[in-house]
């Protein structure tokens, strides 16, 4: 595992040792979580992008083209 740091006013740190939590596992849950959060939506952004860039077709098209595979059987 790798070792990350980061500062917090006294007052909280102090505040932090008045609770029984395991601020190590918190934290990394919540980096976890954020990490999960911002590929999603990243995942999301690149799809956007692609379906974007695609050509528009008529309103239509696809009820029709079911329609025609539905008759065709």
């Amino acid at each position: 595992m790798e070792v990350i740091s980061f500062r917090i006013p006294k007052e909280l740190k102090k505040a932090m040792k008045e609770v029984e939590i395991n601020w190590s596992e918190e934290v990394r849950k919540f980096i976890e979580a954020k990490v999960r959060e911002y590929k999603r939506k990243k995942a999301l952004e690149e799809i956007d992008a692609m379906l974007a860039s695609l050509p528009r077709v008529e309103k239509g098209t696809a009820r029709s083209y079911v329609r025609d595979d539905r008759d065709s059987n």
